[in-house]
């Protein structure tokens, strides 16, 4: 009886120990120090990619030429050097997108590129050696049937969201509308151009325009269905194609791709096309909207949920794209999130630091997801924004002009992956907090992972003890990644932290 005593109460100890243990162990994992085992079959290639990381530009007073923030946005867009970045001429500001303003009379035309020149100028010298997609999306206004005469600010750093106005245009054949855009190419390719009273305007530029995106947004900005938008893409790709040969071009540009497939089987089917014309990519967009409500521990999972909603829609418009026009490209230039407060008297005050790191984490995640699906240009939107111009989407720091964690993944996703690798069978027994994919690259074996968590997280892979990481996280702050050690097989990701692991 007393050893059975004994017994009894050594069991009780030990049980209590165990409850110890496992109260630590919860503890722990309530503190996000979750394991993540990622397991990689690098005989075993998925697919073969095609994607090459990029971002848009959207043109806005700060980026004006000699303004601090311009300065440091275009050496940093220099210092990335990345392919295929978007540069939008936006309709919010008209004087610094739309280079005919007013229509033309017998006795004068009203053609001034004094604001863009100077902004495009240092666009096209940062990205110099680089292919581009151009977007001077911004139909003058003029050129479509209002009830009134179409109105802007005087000042052209004060936005108005009202511009594009009218749903029939003027010359319902197109001419005009391909006209105007013939001539602005022409401008930068040619270095001028005959106005419409055959008068000679000279620029002195022959930059190359690689690709050019054709309108923007369309279901929104003059309220486009896809037979006029169709129309009008035939019209200006015509007419731009006829002054720079070269030129490719990027049809759609869709703000919510999902809601209207009908787009997507009517543009992309060459029968409703004039002869000739070419379909070379087509693009559209992809934000993360959380609810008002909603802090940033809420986003960490409406962010990724509303992230697989849009893969859903990549997948199902592809499948449309690889029926009627196989050879046509995919473009997804804008990428991002857009917080409730921006453009309200609430978004002078910036998003908590962590909130660059979870939109870093974000990008990364669709990018290993667009890899796999073999999307050909993926596009985080965007370098500057700022209270009043969507400052959660921005990849600069307004305020010390500095790029803050979004651009660092993005360079750091940039530095490291190319068309060309091969995405291997990659496994994961965890929880699902961590996206992973790994590469076999021209220069070694890479592993990318996001932590998708507002907590840190633990991750370990095979011959990890062969390894070196790149890491943008909390510690990097509005700086390039930072090497972390990889110690005991386990490495140690701090909350929406991004690695690059190399073999």
């Amino acid at each position: 009886m007393k050893l059975d005593g004994m017994n009894g109460i050594e069991l009780g100890a030990a049980g209590r120990l165990i409850m110890a243990a496992a109260s630590m162990c919860a503890a722990v994992v309530m503190h996000g120090q979750s394991v993540d085992k990622i397991g990689i079959n690098w005989d075993k290639t998925l697919v073969v990619s095609k994607s090459t990381p990029t971002f848009q530009i959207v043109v806005n007073p700060p980026l004006r030429h000699g303004e601090p923030l311009s300065t440091a946005s275009y050496q940093a867009v220099k210092n990335l050097g990345a392919d295929y970045v978007r540069y939008q001429l936006w309709s919010a500001y008209p004087k610094l997108g739309v280079a005919e303003l007013e229509p033309p009379t017998p006795q004068q035309t009203n053609w001034d590129f004094s604001l863009i020149d100077p902004m495009t100028k240092d666009f096209l010298d940062a990205t110099a050696g680089h292919p581009t997609v151009v977007e001077f999306s911004t139909i003058p206004n003029w050129l479509f049937k209002t009830e009134k005469p179409s109105t802007y600010p005087a000042d052209p750093n004060k936005a108005i969201f009202d511009y594009s106005q009218g749903t029939e245009l003027r010359d319902p054949s197109g001419k005009e509308l391909g006209d105007y855009f013939a001539r602005f190419a022409s401008w930068y390719v040619n270095g001028g151009f005959t106005d419409e009273n055959n008068v000679r305007h000279e620029s002195g530029y022959h930059y190359s325009l690689p690709y050019w995106e054709v309108l923007n947004e369309v279901e929104f900005e003059h309220k486009m269905n896809a037979e006029q938008y169709t129309e009008r893409y035939d019209a200006i790709v015509s007419a731009v194609h006829k002054v720079s040969p070269s030129t490719k071009f990027v049809g759609l540009a869709l703000a919510l791709p999902g809601y209207q497939p009908g787009f997507f089987e009517y543009f992309l089917n060459p029968k409703n096309h004039k002869p000739g014309i070419p379909l070379d990519m087509i693009s559209y967009h992809f934000y993360a909207m959380p609810d008002p409500k909603e802090t940033i521990d809420d986003w960490q999972y409406t962010f990724f949920d509303q992230a697989d909603g849009f893969l859903n829609t990549v997948r199902y418009v592809e499948s449309i794209r690889k029926r009627l026009s196989p050879g046509t490209k995919t473009d997804t230039d804008e990428l991002g999130s857009i917080l409730p407060t921006d453009n309200t008297p609430a978004d002078t005050v910036p998003p908590p630091p962590a909130y660059w790191n979870l939109g870093a984490s974000l990008y990364a995640y669709l990018y290993i997801e667009l890899s796999r699906q073999q999307i050909d240009i993926i596009g985080a939107s965007q370098l500057v924004g700022y209270p009043t111009q969507y400052p959660s989407v921005s990849m600069m720091n307004w305020q010390d002009n500095k790029p803050n964690a979004r651009y660092w993944v993005l360079k750091l996703i940039k530095d490291a992956f190319h068309p060309g690798d091969k995405l291997v069978e990659t496994s994961l027994d965890g929880r699902d907090y961590v996206a992973s994919q790994a590469f076999v690259t021209p220069s070694g074996r890479k592993l990318l992972l996001a932590n998708m968590r507002n907590r840190a997280i633990d991750v370990t892979f095979p011959d990890a003890a062969k390894t070196t990481a790149l890491t943008v996280d909390s510690q990097t702050g509005e700086g390039p990644a930072r090497q972390v050690e990889v110690t005991g097989g386990v490495l140690h990701m701090e909350p929406f932290a991004v690695s690059v692991v190399s073999w």
